[in-house]
């Protein structure tokens, strides 16, 4: 019997040492990058053990994703069991636990964020399931600490909890781990004490935006070019980079697919563009931000900076592509360039936030700004929460809790 315990401990050992082998290059590779020769050459084995442990790369991605989830469902039933009032150290040790597990396994944040949609629908269905009644639980909890929510409000508060947490798999800025899981707990805490401002009846701007809609920076009447690179961003949107052919981006443009070949030799350079225009859009908003902010007024300026964000954000769907493809479909000498671009683009951000708060660590500013934008990127990609009516301003308040400029 003892025998038999260890030869099972063993697989789940050797199951577990795979799947983490695995997860770390999907992220470097993307998931279409990395084949199950790959993952059993890194690890050390043959082809043929590895699929003594999994029926094939797609059990692999499903393994990585559901463990995570378990381990989130367990941090969440062992922070709030038993919890009858809702008190703050409980809601800090259920955030503490999520913050730590993101800190640890920044790879399997990053895989739940992008390569999902690689799952068969059972699974997806599946972790939609348990992570909607995850979610409910913490909505639950929180409106037994803040009555006055609703529970649609609760349940987008903890959305972006969450999404503090992910915002750990789109950089690579680190701290100590105790002090990188105080940060994140200290600016979910932020999120979950944000005030949600109330619609104004007639009124689609975001709060503290008081430029008139003639004049925010556009790019011009769209040519054929434009229009391929709307309908390519829409699709890959949608329907994801790999199952989007150039002659279902021809038909969605109203040309016929080869002549899409006349603007762009590839998807990949197709890909590239939008990233260069998601680039443009983000850098005449932040301008126009900054610009009409009465200098030396730095919040002022991080403010106007957060709103354009997120009116670039909501509008045309190049944004969300460009920062959510795997760079792996991106050529390689285009993947410098765009990396330049985001980079810069945070840079801005950092640099005001820096002026916000002087004397605060700039890994630590970094940290706040990618989390701020992450809230942002994430909630207008979630479909429960997408559609809600005034949510262009309500996650400006959200990035600007995130910031400490409320």
């Amino acid at each position: 019997m003892d025998g038999d315990t260890s030869r099972t401990r063993r697989g789940r050992d050797r199951r577990a040492q795979l799947a983490a082998v695995a997860s770390e290059l999907f992220r470097e590779r993307g998931y279409h990058g990395v084949g199950i020769n790959d993952i059993a050459a890194a690890a050390g084995v043959t082809g043929p053990a590895l699929y003594r442990h999994f029926t094939d790369k797609q059990a692999v991605l499903a393994h990585v994703l559901l463990t995570g989830l378990r381990e989130m469902e367990t941090a969440t039933g062992d922070a709030l069991e038993g919890a009858d009032t809702a008190t703050p150290q409980r809601i800090r040790d259920l955030l503490e636990r999520l913050a730590a597990r993101s800190v640890e396994r920044r790879d399997v944040a990053a895989l739940w964020r992008w390569e999902g949609r690689h799952l068969d629908d059972r699974t997806q269905r599946e972790i939609r399931s348990r992570s909607t009644a995850m979610l409910t639980a913490w909505s639950k909890v929180l409106m037994r600490r803040r009555p006055e929510l609703a529970a649609d409000d609760a349940e987008l508060l903890c959305w972006a909890a969450l999404s503090v947490f992910g915002s750990v798999s789109v950089h690579h800025t680190s701290l100590p781990k105790r002090r990188f899981t105080e940060l994140l707990t200290t600016l979910a805490l932020r999120v979950l004490h944000a005030d949600l401002p109330a619609p104004a009846a007639g009124d689609t701007t975001l709060a503290g935006d008081t430029a008139p809609a003639a004049e925010t920076p556009t790019l011009g009447h769209p040519s054929r070019r434009e229009r391929v690179l709307t309908e390519a961003a829409e699709l890959f949107r949608t329907r994801g980079f790999t199952d989007v052919s150039m002659e279902d981006i021809g038909q969605a443009a109203g040309i016929a697919g080869p002549s899409v070949y006349r603007h762009f030799s590839s998807k990949s350079s197709l890909l590239a563009a939008i990233g260069r225009r998601a680039g443009d859009r983000l850098g005449l908003a932040a301008e126009h931000a900054v610009r009409t902010s009465a200098p030396p007024d730095e919040t002022e300026a991080l403010r106007r900076l957060a709103d354009s964000y997120v009116r670039t954000l909501t509008g045309p769907p190049e944004l969300l592509v460009a920062f959510s493809v795997d760079r792996v479909h991106i050529a390689e000498r285009d993947r410098g360039e765009l990396v330049r671009i985001q980079r810069d683009y945070v840079a801005q951000w950092v640099g005001l936030l820096q002026a916000v708060h002087p004397g605060s660590d700039t890994r630590e500013i970094r940290i706040a700004v990618h989390a701020a934008l992450t809230i942002a990127n994430d909630l207008t990609r979630t479909r429960r929460v997408a559609a809600r009516p005034n949510l262009a301003a309500e996650l400006g308040t959200l990035l600007r809790a995130v910031l400490g400029i409320t």
